[in-house]
């Protein structure tokens, strides 16, 4: 009785056994079909997500220096020389097409996003004062923008210049160490996209729809604008109108980020956490690791334009690209 009860119990056990194995496996096979699924619908009729269809073959990413304190407003010139922000030390540094790192510029009025414009002279967005500055070769500043309609403007971020000579700029509030006040002025009446027509007299807003505008960046032909709104992690598109002003706006894709820049096939290359990068249709096709813990800012350099440069944290970085930047 009690080997036939052990015998029955044996049996119990082996048949409890192999159910719980089915089980598993159908289970396994229902996760992994399921992420496959996902898998397929983030990249796309079954395309892989990597970094080969835009990075240069064996290309590593490179730290070029990490002696800042918090980089910014990676932009490129006419040769290909990198000009970024160290914010926090009011500093202007150069990266030139030969490999020499060196300071262009002290007191630069706490420059933020940058943007060569068609004359090749950097645009800043000069917050200390909330200013929007034009800085020539030499150093010389041309203060282009102090407030709007005598409203005190909440922090000039980034900004895109186009070929007409216009510039647009958003105008998010982050509260600054280095301010005397504590909030924004109340007649701006929010944080707005504005255009600087291209007389660099006439201010006039673009958008008043987003909660925290930020990074900025228009396409070759000056037909279209993306737009980040930081605030929501959503990015739009916009049609820009002869006047310069923007309609249309479409949400092109749900992404957190700060600055933006494209490349000669229209990708959209997003910084934050690492790179981001999305087609022309808005489907994520790579992504670049960066070993930092915020990437603020991006622009293509070089001789060839085709390396991608990004100011993380306290560091520069350069990795080569097969792709071609269109500043």
């Amino acid at each position: 009785m009690q080997y036939n009860i052990a015998s029955k119990r044996q049996q119990l056990f082996f048949n409890t056994l192999v159910l719980c194995i089915i089980v598993a496996a159908s289970s396994c096979h229902t996760v992994h079909t399921t992420m496959y699924s996902q898998e397929k619908d983030n990249k796309g009729d079954g395309s892989s997500l990597t970094n080969d269809s835009i990075l240069a073959a064996g290309a590593k990413l490179q730290l070029i220096s990490d002696q800042f304190t918090f980089t910014e407003g990676a932009a490129v010139d006419k040769a290909g020389n990198v000009f970024f922000t160290d914010q926090p030390n009011n500093k202007i540094w150069q990266y030139s097409t030969d490999g020499k790192l060196s300071v262009f510029m002290d007191k630069t009025g706490r420059s933020n996003g940058m943007y060569f414009d068609k004359n090749d002279n950097l645009i800043s967005c000069a917050d200390e004062h909330d200013q929007l500055w034009s800085i020539a070769k030499d150093g010389k500043v041309t203060v282009l923008v102090t407030d709007y309609k005598g409203y005190r403007l909440n922090g000039p971020n980034d900004l895109w210049a186009d070929t007409k000579g216009g510039i647009y700029m958003t105008d998010p509030y982050y509260q600054r160490d280095y301010w005397d006040r504590t909030q924004p002025d109340p007649g701006l009446g929010g944080q707005h996209v504005y255009y600087l027509h291209p007389d660099r007299k006439t201010l006039t807003v673009a958008d008043t729809s987003l909660e925290k505008p930020n990074g900025i960046v228009g396409t070759p032909d000056g037909k279209q604008l993306f737009v980040v709104d930081i605030g929501t992690g959503l990015i739009y598109k916009y049609d820009i109108n002869e006047d310069g002003s923007l309609s249309n706006r479409q949400l092109f894709v749900k992404q957190l980020a700060d600055g933006i820049t494209l490349d000669n096939r229209g990708n959209l290359y997003c910084a934050g956490n690492g790179v981001t990068v999305f087609d022309k249709a808005g489907k994520q096709i790579a992504h670049i690791d960066v070993p930092e813990k915020w990437t603020a800012n991006l622009c293509f350099g070089g001789k060839d334009k085709n390396i991608l440069y990004l100011t993380a944290s306290k560091s520069l970085y350069a990795i080569p690209t097969q792709v071609r930047g269109v500043e």
